[in-house]
């Protein structure tokens, strides 16, 4: 009997994250639906269920020969296969370069050709753009920028317009897209060689200051795309040309080579108006949401502001150089392992459903009754032979009406932790069987619920040894340990032996038993202290002394330079990106007081057919997407690249978008069915450039439109979650009172929701959010969430006494939770007012001149009119008024 009960054994109903009482009342409620199956009493129907939902009694063997509804998205997950993703900082060129331009647009290219032909005529007659030399290519490019001077601004616009012609690799020339791209980076190189980057910004300044237009825009109860002509010629150009120089190619000559790198220093450089470019662009942003400028063309803005991000900070493959090189410089050990390659090599786990979509999987197909097929063990004529005998026992044992949840659907066994070890990459390779290839519950969402089969599966046929896949053992994360965990493991070792503790000694282990002195060796082995810490140190030394440690030398790196530029206004730059983003949002509703998105992409007439309709509609959602993915892309580069450069500017960052609700904003943008989300088909591919302007384009039809184009994802929706979800594990790693954020606005079923998703990296930011609230979601979500448990033991790097899985760490109370949060505030606001405020800084430590020659020969510079006057201020000021020598002398 006991040999038998394992092959009697069902998988579980897995996890879900529904209380017992509500469990309880959704069984109850099935129970009483027509159909249902009643009180459970009836030997022949131990199992809940009708079988006139099946057509009449059908016999169990004919069962599966019936056919059986289709199962709708939400019903199994199995049938989306992984997902052939690979992260960068961008997509490819050319994806890029479409997405610049919004399909309402589309005329306007064949209006910049027209605007730089007839110009190109009148000097050059005989010859095409692509059959002049470098010199003469050269000669009429600086006479197109002498155009951009001129006072009338029709002409201007022009000119914009044929140098944005020139941009865009003169494709009236060109006979394919490859060809365009090829003149199209010859073209811009040659524009920035005759100094057109630094014109436009003076261009670009001017238009931003133009009160009249501002003021016009205002006024209109309708912004249009004619309402910013001007500036989206304007930031095109410059789009195109820092895309462009941003990337090497393999054909690039050598000094275009030494361009770049010039080209990147002074893009980063405070060189307009003492600040850098990416600052000026961040002024339009805040301009934009504060309501005095709705015409700026803000999806433009914000590539443009994300690629020049981008080009001055570097990308995350060099950060990750420039992170190896200061820990060297820090004397710090090197990294345990390249975090871009550990992702990119993961593959993607199938974590199972929760319990409630099961059960409404459940009611949805209709109440069926199943029987248990008998299954023989080594010998006949064992107590098998009945059929469904255990499940009789157990409704007989528990009975169904006084703990509904404790049916048999709960006591089945969870057996489809071995599917999911079986699909992981860094699961050991053990001899233990293989689950058939045609298992239903491999799938995230089990395919069918498994009382819905009319047997139990017979045992897994055993696999010849050349069927299996051979996958690398171990687990991908080197296991850290902070020099904090290593004093609390300590701390607590020494009250519990010797009754006291040595505060932050950590080499003293007299007195503890020797299975303790192995554990502290352990951990030291592992020990990991990251860049933030030694800074922390270094600033705290600085407070300490600030005399004895000198004057502090900081490196005026790219990311250094921006922050100085960002700090007066980093508070609003941050609750304008997030307004946008919100606007942005597919779970956003429209709103009368939220702010128009949609400037560059509504044309002057609205649609007068379904087609065009249609059209527009396809338009307006890869708007959003765009901007969506570029405002994750720049908030995610910001946030590591000043933590990379100090600790304490990621903190500042990071705490006024916690205060300007980042948190709460992003789950409610994964709070919408995610997989439609990133599977979404908004986007015309016969429109977008270059194809559109080399290739007659078809007659569109609503099937084209609706049929989308044949990739499986959308790379730039599913590049925006990854972002996002970074952003949310930046914000709150080790920050407790922002993890009970994530606990307080239930984010748990939200991020388990996203795990349908089946790409590896993703997955793995949302285990990582997952991880760090477990131990506040109590112990009955963890039992009902054991796959999930293992899929983040699995998948993210353990901390080696870390009590993560359990609720009894000190970190999980929350009564300090305000005072971790004011600390840090005081923390930051030291370090910004020590190193950036000097009009502030205390005066005890400033230099003091007592030399009176000194004093006295200092030159100043008086006011001309103090200088014409100076007699009669001396007979006013000096001479008429009575000195008491004596009180000044005492």
């Amino acid at each position: 009997m006991a040999a038998a009960l394992p092959r009697l054994s069902l998988p579980l109903p897995r996890e879900g994250g529904v209380s017992p009482r509500e469990s309880s009342a959704r069984w109850r409620a099935a129970d009483m639906e027509p159909g249902g199956g009643g009180g459970g009493g009836g030997g022949a129907g131990p199992l809940p269920g009708n079988n006139k939902a099946r057509g009449g009694a059908a016999a169990p063997g004919k069962a599966r020969d019936l056919g059986r509804p289709p199962r709708k998205d939400s019903e199994g997950y199995s049938e989306s296969p992984d997902l052939e993703f690979e992260y960068a900082d961008t997509d490819k060129w050319a994806a890029e370069l479409s997405e610049l331009y919004s399909y309402t647009e589309g005329p306007e290219f064949l209006l910049n050709r027209k605007c730089f032909e007839e110009d190109f005529r009148i000097h050059v007659r005989d010859k095409k753009w692509t059959e002049l030399d470098k010199n003469q290519h050269r000669t009429h490019a600086m006479r197109l920028l002498d155009g951009l001077e001129v006072t009338a601004r029709e002409k201007r616009l022009r000119v914009a317009r044929a140098i944005l012609y020139v941009a865009q690799g003169t494709f009236g020339e060109c006979s394919s897209e490859a060809e365009v791209q090829a003149w199209m980076r010859y073209n811009i190189f040659l524009l920035l060689e005759v100094g057109t980057f630094n014109a436009l910004v003076e261009l670009l300044n001017m238009e931003i200051d133009n009160s009249a237009a501002c003021s016009s825009a205002v006024r209109k109860p309708a912004i249009s795309l004619a309402d910013s002509t001007d500036l989206r010629v304007l930031l095109n150009i410059m789009y195109l040309i820092v895309e462009t120089v941003r990337q090497e190619a393999e054909g690039d000559k050598p000094e275009w080579k030494g361009m770049r790198q010039t080209f990147r220093a002074e893009l980063g450089a405070p060189l307009y108006n003492n600040e850098p470019f990416s600052v000026m662009l961040f002024g339009m942003v805040t301009k934009f949401c504060s309501g005095h400028a709705p015409h700026f063309p803000m999806k433009k803005v914000l590539l443009l502001l994300w690629k020049t991000v981008l080009c001055t900070l570097g990308g995350f493959e060099e950060l990750q150089v420039m992170k190896a090189e200061k820990r060297e410089i820090l004397g710090l050990p090197p990294l345990p392992e390249d975090s871009i390659k550990v992702i990119r090599n993961m593959r993607a786990a199938s974590p199972p459903a929760s319990a409630s979509d099961l059960i409404e999987q459940q009611q949805k197909r209709g109440r069926r009754e199943h029987k248990v097929r008998p299954v023989r063990g080594a010998g006949d004529g064992d107590i098998n032979e009945g059929p469904g005998v255990w499940a009789l026992a157990l409704e007989q044992l528990v009975p169904r009406d006084t703990c509904p949840l404790f049916s048999l659907q709960a006591l089945i066994k969870q057996d489809n932790l071995d599917a999911f070890n079986e699909r992981d990459p860094y699961k050991a390779d053990d001899s233990r069987e293989e689950e058939e290839e045609n298992d239903d519950d491999n799938s995230l969402e089990g395919e069918t619920f498994p009382l819905e089969r009319d047997e139990v599966m017979p045992p897994p046929t055993q696999h010849p040894p050349s069927d299996r896949i051979t996958c690398p053992k171990g687990l991908p994360w080197a296991p850290k340990v902070r020099e904090k965990d290593i004093e609390m493991f300590l701390e607590s070792s020494r009250s519990k032996f010797i009754g006291y503790t040595l505060g932050s000694d950590t080499n003293t282990v007299v007195g503890l038993p020797r299975p303790i002195h192995e554990s502290i060796r352990t951990l030291k082995l592992h020990k990991y202290t990251s860049i933030a810490e030694v800074q922390v140190h270094m600033e705290d030394e600085y407070l300490r002394s600030p005399l004895s440690g000198g004057e502090e030398e900081v490196e005026q790196v790219p990311a250094e330079i921006l922050y100085q530029g960002l700090l007066p206004s980093l508070p609003q730059y941050m609750i304008a990106l997030l307004k946008i983003l919100l606007a942005a949002a597919p779970t956003s509703k429209a709103k009368t007081d939220s702010i128009n998105i949609l400037a560059d992409v509504l044309p002057e007439e609205m649609p007068t057919t379904v087609l065009q309709s249609m059209k527009l509609g396809v338009d307006v959602n890869r708007h959003k997407e765009i901007i969506v993915k570029a405002i994750s892309a720049v908030l995610l580069l910001l946030l590591k690249h000043f933590k990379l450069n100090h600790i304490y500017q990621f903190e500042y960052m990071a705490q006024h978008l916690v205060f300007a609700n980042c948190i709460p904003l992003i789950l409610k943008f994964f709070n919408q069915n995610i997989m439609s989300y990133i599977t979404a088909k908004n986007s015309i591919s016969v429109l977008d450039y270059p194809y559109c302007v080399v290739h007659e384009l078809p007659e569109l039809t609503a099937e084209s439109l609706e049929a989308g184009d044949n990739n499986q994802f959308c790379w730039r929706n599913l590049f925006s979650c990854i972002n996002l979800l970074r952003i949310l594990n930046k914000l709150t790693k080790w920050k407790h009172s922002r993890t009970m954020m994530l606990v307080v606005f239930k984010s748990a079923p939200i991020l388990k929701r996203a795990l349908k998703v089946k790409q590896a990296m993703m997955q793995l930011y949302v285990l990582k959010l997952l991880k760090v609230q477990t131990k506040y979601l109590g112990r009955q979500w963890r039992k009902s969430n054991m796959k999930t448990m293992s899929a983040i033991y699995q998948k993210v790097r353990h901390r080696l006494n870390d009590d993560w899985a359990y609720g009894n760490d000190l970190d999980a109370r929350p009564w300090d939770f305000q005072a971790e949060e004011c600390a840090l505030r005081a923390s930051i606001e030291r370090f910004n007012s020590r190193r950036y405020d000097r009009a502030h800084s205390n005066p005890d430590f400033l230099p003091v001149d007592n030399c009176l020659q000194s004093v006295l020969g200092q030159r100043v510079d008086l006011p001309e009119d103090f200088q014409v006057n100076y007699d009669l201020w001396l007979e006013r000021e000096v001479f008429s008024r009575p000195i008491s020598w004596e009180e000044l002398l005492q």
